[in-house]
């Protein structure tokens, strides 16, 4: 496992140089709109926990009017395709992030893991993961909650805890490259 997160780093460095190159006309585009569309810069920073729960930030595509605190018709249209993702390719450049890994999350949730769960925090947050396959409509399901901040707690967060530390005990190339491809025919359905 330790020669693979070796390859993992090198993979998720050269892949992350190659689609930046070949997006980032896309991304000064998307940058542009974001900027115009929510009236602000169209750069979203957040803390996030990173592995070992170091913080680090985040960087997204705003999504949300600063004003009107509302998710704009093109800030759905970002997040069901997930181009407001696209920015952490510079997460991935810096050694923050990985293509494949548990999603970031804000603090309060990875960095208050307890024994053998706290493994997560082994593995670098990952633009992907099975979990986030899962629960790609995370919002939509939330929703249908009474309450939403208890359902997440208890039931979708440590549901997220099992599903990575599975992949954490069987990382693998094969796995990463499954994760990936079923997250594109997801986001292209």
């Amino acid at each position: 496992m330790v020669q693979y997160k070796y390859w993992k780093f090198i993979f998720d460095f050269i892949l992350a140089i190659i689609l930046t190159v070949l997006l980032l006309p896309l991304l000064i585009i998307l940058f542009i709109i974001t900027s115009f569309d929510t009236s602000s810069n169209g750069f979203f920073f957040q803390k996030r926990i990173g592995q070992y729960g170091k913080k680090f930030t985040i960087l997204k595509f705003k999504t949300i009017h600063g004003k009107k605190r509302t998710c704009s018709k093109t800030g759905q249209f970002l997040r069901r395709f997930k181009l407001d993702e696209l920015p952490q390719l510079l997460n991935i450049l810096k050694g923050d992030m990985s293509f494949v890994g548990p999603r970031p999350d804000i603090e309060g949730y990875y960095d208050k893991l307890k024994g053998a769960d706290r493994r997560v925090l082994e593995l670098k947050p990952g633009l992907t993961c099975q979990a986030s396959i899962i629960y790609r409509n995370e919002e939509n399901i939330l929703k249908l909650q009474e309450d939403p901040l208890k359902y997440n707690d208890e039931i979708l967060f440590p549901h997220k805890v099992k599903m990575n530390i599975d992949y954490l005990e069987h990382l693998s190339f094969k796995n990463d490259v499954k994760i990936l491809l079923n997250t594109l025919l997801i986001i292209l359905k």
